[in-house]
């Protein structure tokens, strides 16, 4: 999955430009042509912090366009990312913000969820319509162990019981990540 050091410096231009749009209610910025990794379509994921603090992340699985455009997409609606509609980020706060990326590996169904490597695996937990994830990240960020990684998906991102990656209807896919940031 390798993406160039000029590819994750257009991805961070253009994810940062996305939010200034975004925040400032301008249009989204024009995109270059693109080749290589850029005009894949990669699922990804643009998050938002201000000193540590979480300001925004969204992102998506099933990318329908480009890479590029797609972290211009994710961008803009992590700048307005709906857990954070009563303390939107403001047009001031955008140049303290840090901006990363997560580009995305294929999602991958696996037999026994116990299998995953924490910290090397990002989880998707999907039973009927309710759906949650966690970045790779998460787990060493919070130390859990592996059931609680998996609960703390289920229970506190897609609204199931903590225990629902237990149940036979539901499918546990991992990724992995390419993360960066500016």
């Amino acid at each position: 999955m390798a993406i160039s050091d000029e590819e994750r410096k257009a991805l961070l231009l253009l994810a940062r430009r996305a939010v200034e749009a975004k925040v400032s209610g301008s249009p989204r910025p024009a995109l270059p042509e693109v080749e290589g990794v850029l005009s894949e379509r990669r699922g990804c994921f643009v998050t938002l912090t201000n000193q540590g603090r979480l300001r925004g992340c969204i992102g998506t699985f099933h990318p329908s366009k480009p890479l590029a455009e797609q972290i211009v997409e994710m961008a803009a609606a992590a700048a307005r990312d709906p857990r954070f509609t009563s303390d939107p980020i403001t047009p001031g706060e955008v140049a303290g913000l840090t901006v990363q990326v997560s580009v995305l590996s294929e999602l991958t169904p696996i037999a026994n969820p116990l299998d995953i490597e924490l910290g090397v695996h990002g989880i998707y937990i999907v039973r009927g319509a309710a759906s949650g994830c966690f970045l790779p990240e998460v787990a060493t960020e919070t130390g859990w162990s592996k059931e609680q990684f998996l609960s703390q998906c289920c229970s506190g991102k897609a609204g199931m019981a903590p225990d629902a990656w237990r149940d036979e209807r539901a499918t546990v896919y991992t990724f992995t990540s390419e993360k960066f940031s500016e």
